[in-house]
């Protein structure tokens, strides 16, 4: 799969991250914006998804992003499984999710076509076993992962609510 992505050149992959990292921000804000008016009982509600409930799935995101981002820039992982909830006011978990993703996108824009080739090696979290794998690929892992709980982010808010915010990719392409 990746050389079929590495056929297409680093200079598309490097616009598709970048549009990818604007696409998560956009969306992780649209998701707290719908979440802000919830009673924090409903933020903390179990709901019979993979992490439990919106504060639990929000944090797994966080969490898997900062381990991502350090591997990304060759550091250690944080020393978090990925069920820690590193933050348990939604007011805080959101400051620190914007913070992040202006981070993930200010790494993707520094990000210059050959260092998308390279590889990155890191320790994984559950089973610890030394991996290697291009940037780009591990970038796409990164990307899809977000939006897959954010997906259940948004089931999660339609059950409690009746309503959830848009979070189409294609929704985003056409307003940014």
């Amino acid at each position: 799969m990746f050389r079929a992505a590495h056929s297409m050149g680093p200079a598309i992959l490097k616009a598709h991250f970048e549009m990818m990292a604007g696409y998560n921000a956009w969306a992780n804000e649209r998701v707290f914006e719908a979440i802000e008016p919830l009673p924090v009982e409903d933020f903390r509600r179990e709901l019979q998804v993979a992490y439990g409930s919106l504060h639990k799935t929000l944090n797994h995101i966080y969490v898997s992003d900062m381990i991502w981002m350090a591997r990304f820039r060759g550091q250690a992982n944080p020393p978090w499984a990925f069920d820690h909830i590193p933050h348990f006011r939604l007011e805080d978990l959101k400051a620190r999710r914007t913070a992040l993703d202006r981070d993930i996108l200010g790494f993707v824009l520094a990000l210059d076509e050959t260092s998308l080739m390279t590889d990155i090696n890191y320790l994984t979290v559950l089973q610890p076993e030394n991996v290697s794998e291009p940037l780009a690929p591990a970038l796409a892992h990164f990307f899809n992962h977000q939006t897959h709980h954010r997906g259940q982010c948004h089931a999660m808010l339609t059950r409690l609510t009746g309503d959830a915010p848009e979070l189409d990719l294609s929704s985003f392409q056409r307003g940014a």
